[in-house]
């Protein structure tokens, strides 16, 4: 009797429990490796909407000092990007020069693009500043299509910080990704600071509040607003750096819907309001990575839009915004 129950034992209940432990092990296994996909597709989505979070800075900027929409924002992108391109892979000249030229290049072209473009309109309706801001997109496009022509370029990166290894080498952050992340961080940081400690960020400030009341008390009401297109840009032309430092290829376009999602982070989070912008840029980030990866990648800007439009249904001055009462 007790060598049946042996036998029974060893040719049934063995085999039977290490057939289950082995499923058990296979199933955390995969807990596992799903997880850690999560994690990374997470680390990237922070790290797309931290490009994100710093073109819309820009955004939130213009729009809450000068009341207008600069859609040629996305554009100062692409030619920061072909800056560095051009000093780094074509010149051959170090890395810094080239991040310095791009960064000098934007502001100067930002500051140009509103006395030349913007200025003249400042009195004149949305729809004039918005046709024109449009006819500037395409303006720097087409230049950029003439000079560089239509061939996609290979950037080369501006990082060189090494890569992280978490969890024994199971998830690996990009020194790109963690560049672009501790990016974002600073310059928000930075840019509050400024507004908050400096006089000609009270002079932005009193502007965005009233223009006639900052004129009354002394502030240079045009001076203030090309110092803000040109923090703008030069944030731009860090965005373009970095944008093109993780995807390294750069086109005539590829400023363009780029520029079109930060401008959708903006009003996510509430235009005019830094922290918003910030706030916007990394959910639109995490939302676009998360669909491409476990959705679709050819419905992942639908659903981007899509999370937009049930934002400002619930909360149509976005996440931080603020209501604003028209004066009579």
């Amino acid at each position: 009797m007790e060598k049946n129950i042996v036998l029974f034992f060893e040719h049934k209940l063995l085999p039977l429990s290490i057939n289950n432990c082995t499923i058990t092990l296979i199933n955390d296994l995969r807990r596992d490796v799903y997880f850690m996909a999560f994690i990374s597709y997470l680390i990237n989505g922070v790290s797309l909407g931290s490009v994100y979070a710093i073109i819309a800075l820009g955004y939130t900027m213009v729009y809450g000092i000068a009341k207008m929409l600069n859609f040629a924002h996305g554009d100062i992108i692409m030619i920061g990007a072909y800056a560095v391109y051009v000093i780094v892979s074509v010149l051959g000249l170090p890395v810094w020069l080239g991040i310095i030229v791009s960064v000098v290049l934007c502001t100067v072209l930002g500051i140009l693009i509103e006395k030349i473009a913007y200025k003249p309109l400042r009195n004149s309706s949305p729809l004039a500043v918005l046709i024109t801001a449009i006819g500037v997109s395409y303006f720097l496009q087409n230049v950029a299509l003439i000079i560089f022509g239509a061939n996609t370029k290979s950037f080369a990166s501006v990082v060189s910080v090494p890569a992280i290894a978490l969890d024994n080498g199971q998830i690996t952050i990009t020194g790109e990704t963690s560049t672009t992340i501790v990016c974002c961080l600073v310059i928000m940081v930075c840019l509050m600071l400024f507004i908050k400690k400096t006089k000609t960020g009270q002079a932005m400030l009193a502007v965005s509040e009233d223009k006639g009341a900052a004129t009354l008390m002394g502030i240079d009401v045009n001076k203030t607003i090309s110092i803000t297109f040109a923090i703008g840009s030069a944030l731009a032309a860090i965005a373009g750096m970095l944008m093109c430092s993780v995807y390294p290829s750069l086109t005539p376009y590829t400023g363009a819907m780029p520029g079109i999602k930060a401008f959708v982070a903006a009003v996510f989070g509430g235009i005019g309001s830094i922290p918003g912008a910030l706030i916007g840029g990394i959910l639109l980030g995490i939302i676009e990575n998360l669909s491409k990866a476990y959705i679709s990648s050819q419905v992942a800007d639908a659903i981007v839009f899509g999370v937009l439009i049930v934002v400002l249904l619930v909360k149509p001055t976005g996440i931080l915004g603020k209501t604003f009462k028209e004066k009579v």
